[in-house]
């Protein structure tokens, strides 16, 4: 039995090898770890398939992949902004992410981060504080010495005007809709 999936990983994985170089590569921030991250897919598909040999090798593949990626960025709470750019393709199971969709991708990034420098000063580093480095609104009230009450405050806020700003009001936000003026939040209830 084990001779056949051998001869199965030859004949229905490794052909996929070039793809999934490929598709680490595109979405992986350190290029160092890509051959490392082949090998640790290799190990599960060859786990996966002593239990069961899939109906399609290729999406068995690149889901692996998929999840591998997705474990080792929950594991090492890594946000890099080209991983960001990229996270839809986490997604999808093709080779190639076409230059459109790529370029609609950054051009999304772009607008977020130029409408995220445009928050409030206290607002900008509440929401880099929980979304990117990951900290619990306990650990952010003591890092700026004010209350988790204040903290939540400014995380709302900062979210709503990010979002208002993207999307549009729907009518019931205290934020002002945004074009190519600063960001700007009306006076809020709490004087923030």
């Amino acid at each position: 039995m084990q001779a056949s999936i051998e001869d199965w990983f030859r004949r229905e994985i490794l052909i996929h090898e070039a793809a999934l170089v490929r598709f680490l590569s595109r979405n992986w921030f350190n290029q160092n770890d890509v051959q490392d991250i082949r090998h640790d897919i290799y190990v599960r598909v060859l786990e996966g398939a002593e239990r069961q040999l899939p109906h399609s090798p290729r999406a068995f593949l690149f889901g692996v992949a998929r999840h591998l990626l997705i474990d080792r960025v929950r594991r090492e709470r890594i946000v890099a902004i080209d991983l960001l750019e990229d996270v839809d393709s986490l997604n999808v199971l093709i080779d190639e992410v076409s230059p459109e969709r790529r370029a609609t991708g950054r051009e999304q990034v772009q607008r977020l981060s130029k409408l995220f420098d445009r928050l409030p000063p206290r607002c900008r580093e509440v929401v880099w504080m929980k979304r990117v480095e990951g900290l619990s609104q306990k650990q952010i009230a003591e890092r700026l010495g004010i209350a988790e009450a204040t903290v939540e405050r400014h995380l709302v806020r900062g979210i709503a005007l990010l979002a208002n700003a993207l999307y549009g009001s729907g009518g019931h936000s205290s934020t002002k809709r945004v074009t190519d003026e600063p960001l700007i939040a009306v006076e809020s209830r709490h004087g923030e």
